[in-house]
């Protein structure tokens, strides 16, 4: 007997749906070919010893349990999956599991990248490769601000992973990760690329991706179909520590530029002109005559730093650095950051409606320092009432208040209400500039506050302590 077989529609389109499901990417040949290169890392931290709790102290609770459920007291990634307590140690100090996280290998003569939180507090660093052979390792460097760091193996004719471009990243392509969540070697996730230039710190705009990652993922590749690598899985967005569908890595260009410090210096240098900023919104941008909001604010300027030499002011607009435009406020730091040391540059900075171009010499960024806060100024003479269409009362500034805040003139509020209030201005506040005219005196500000458009929001410059910022005055 012959039967005949007719598709009908449903039938056609379920195997057109089968076609496009045979056309999604294979990640198995892409998973054994850039597997070795992906190692294991364990750290250890000394501790004191005061009782035999095995070795799953120093880990947190969550992946405590995780190790009682499905290893008992073995810590995966161990000498022969066990590793004993050292009952031979000294009773003061011993040696505990502090985390495990991932890395990739750099050179065939075992220098390997990873996560500086990965290895950051350890006394002891131990590299498990694929063939199962347990290396220590020495920290060459690691960079806290980039979370980037160097570790060095004792081997040779280590297999390396492929380098490629973040920069040539495409938001929805697939990429796939490769690590050690909670410990479990080699383990493969694959996703898409959700977001670029995604911000979340000063000098790194990340790669966000919907591939699951978990705790011991950190410092593991991210990987495009190519099989290079274009990021370093380092954080997640979660409520609950666990994967939530939102993962980010740092662009591989980005880790390469600080890895290559760290080899050859074991530190990162970046370099610094001394200014505090923030973003510029839409209103402001509007109520100053900036094109479009763009830039970087500065709220403040340090004194004898290179934007003050340069004759940077609290309150400018920076535009350009070195002839880069600056889109976003986190564009400058990595700009400058990412400068020589004595470099002579150019600042562009947006000033009471018009561009200027500024020479500045960028410095070395020292230790952290905390920021002197600006005295609490004296009582001011009696404040005029001009002010008072917009519920403002200023008055003069002293000699010495001038001096202590570092300001050539302006006035400060001794009342805000109605109006000025609803802007943000409260006493205390010192006003430099108003409708773009800057004001030294009380009759300055009078004269600029007489003149501006009630019809339209009154843009107010203003120092809040060392901070400067705009107020956007909406008078009836």
């Amino acid at each position: 007997m012959v039967f005949g077989l007719t598709l009908l529609p449903s039938q056609s389109a379920q195997a057109q749906s089968a076609a496009a499901v045979r056309g999604l990417p294979d990640f198995a040949e892409l998973a054994e070919a850039t597997g070795p290169s992906v190692v294991n890392i364990r750290t250890l931290a000394k501790v004191s010893s005061r009782s035999g709790g095995g070795n799953l102290e120093g880990m947190d609770e969550e992946m405590q349990e995780f190790f009682r459920r499905f290893f008992g007291d073995r810590v995966p990634g161990g000498p022969r999956g066990n590793t004993p307590p050292r009952n031979n140690a000294p009773q003061e100090e011993r040696e505990v599991p502090r985390g495990v996280g991932s890395g990739f290998i750099l050179s065939a003569d075992g220098f390997i990248m990873t996560n500086a939180h990965v290895v950051d507090g350890a006394d002891e660093v131990i590299v498990t490769l694929t063939d199962k052979r347990e290396l220590k390792a020495k920290i060459i460097g690691a960079d806290k601000r980039t979370d980037v760091a160097v570790i060095k193996v004792e081997a040779t004719g280590l297999p390396v992973v492929k380098i490629g471009d973040s920069n040539r990243v495409r938001v929805g392509e697939w990429v796939m990760a490769i690590g050690s969540p909670f410990g479990l070697d080699n383990s493969v996730t694959a996703g898409i690329v959700s977001a670029k230039a995604r911000e979340t710190g000063d000098f790194l705009p990340f790669i966000q991706t919907d591939v699951a990652i978990n705790p011991g993922n950190s410092g593991g590749p991210l990987l495009n179909m190519r099989g290079e690598v274009i990021g370093i899985n380092s954080q997640i967005y979660s409520r609950s520590g666990g994967f939530q569908g939102i993962s980010f890595a740092i662009p591989i260009d980005e880790a390469v530029r600080v890895s290559e410090q760290l080899r050859t210096n074991g530190r990162v240098v970046r370099s610094r002109i001394g200014v505090q900023i923030g973003e510029v919104t839409k209103e402001v941008a509007e109520s100053i005559g900036l094109p479009k909001p763009a830039g970087a604010l500065v709220r403040s300027v340090e004194a004898d730093a290179p934007a003050a030499k340069g004759g940077v002011e609290a309150g400018d607009i920076i535009t350009k650095f070195d002839g880069k435009t600056i889109e976003r406020s986190t564009d400058l730091p990595r700009l400058v950051g990412a400068t020589k040391p004595g470099t002579k540059s150019t600042i562009t900075v947006f000033r009471r409606g018009a561009s200027r171009d500024l020479a500045v010499t960028v410095v070395e960024i020292p230790a952290e320092t905390p920021v002197k806060k600006a005295a609490a100024p004296a009582e001011p003479p009696k404040p005029t009432g001009a002010g008072q269409v917009v519920g403002l009362a200023v008055a003069e500034l002293t000699d010495a208040q001038k001096k202590e805040l570092k300001l050539k003139g302006g006035v400060r509020v001794t009342a805000a209400q109605e109006a000025s209030a609803r802007a943000g201005l409260r006493e205390g506040d010192v006003i430099v500039a108003v409708a773009n005219t800057e004001v030294n005196t009380v009759a300055e500000f009078d004269a600029a506050l007489s003149k501006a458009d009630r019809s339209k929001p009154i843009n107010v410059l203003f120092r809040r302590g060392e901070m400067a910022q705009f107020a956007l005055i909406r008078a009836r």
